[in-house]
Formats: structure tokens, C-alpha cells, sequence
């Protein structure tokens, strides 16, 4: 059973996906906030494949931004092995906000322009 919030983040979502695609040149780089960690994806909706993931689950202990500005510059490396520099920032519906803000932050800052 999904609460309202949940589902009104989805039809936000939904809204932007009709818009919104990804590429083998220029994914989509797809944040996904749980209450412990942060994920992020890179999808090329084309051939509807993940070209790289990351998550803070794996790292040490501390704050949840700062996990989650580790993971924006992690998955900016690994994008960068594969020769990827541009993406489309897909927020997933969430706000532009805290650990969303922090990840899109650390990307930029790994080097990944969108």
C-alpha cells in the first residue's frame, strides 16, 4: 500500500518521463533516495540498459548529504571510464533538494555536465 506522498512523487515522475530519455551518448543519470541511502543509475533508454550504478550503502559512516555528494563524484568516474560526460538529470520526482542537490553537486563536481 503506497501513502500519497509516494504516490504523488510517481505521477511527478511519470509527467517527466514523457519528456525525458536517455541515450548511449547522453544518459539518464536516475537518483533514487530510500530513508538510509541513495542510489544513482545511469540508463540509456534506447536499449533500455544500466550503463553504471553506485550507491552509499558501501561507504563509511557519516552524514547522509555528504554520503550522498560521495556518490554523485563516484558514478562521475565511472561515466567517465565508459566516455561519458554529458546527462540528463532525472530527479525521479523528489525535490531539488538536500541529497539530491548533493549528488547533482558531486557529479558536476566529478566532472559530468547536464
Amino acid at each position: 500500500m503506497t501513502t500519497a506522498k509516494i504516490q504523488k512523487r510517481q505521477r511527478r515522475h511519470a509527467k517527466i518521463r514523457k519528456i525525458m530519455s536517455g541515450t548511449a551518448t547522453r544518459p539518464r543519470l536516475v537518483v533514487f533516495r530510500s530513508l538510509n541511502a541513495v542510489y544513482a543509475q545511469l540508463i540509456d533508454d534506447k536499449t533500455h540498459t544500466t550503463l553504471a550504478s553506485e550507491s552509499s550503502i558501501k561507504l563509511e559512516k557519516g552524514k547522509k548529504t555528504d554520503k550522498s555528494k560521495e556518490v554523485g563524484i563516484l558514478i562521475a568516474t565511472k561515466a567517465k571510464e565508459k566516455g561519458i560526460t554529458e546527462v540528463v538529470f532525472d530527479r525521479n520526482g523528489y525535490k531539488y533538494h538536500g541529497r539530491v542537490k548533493a549528488l547533482a553537486d558531486g557529479a558536476r563536481e566529478g566532472g559530468l555536465k547536464f
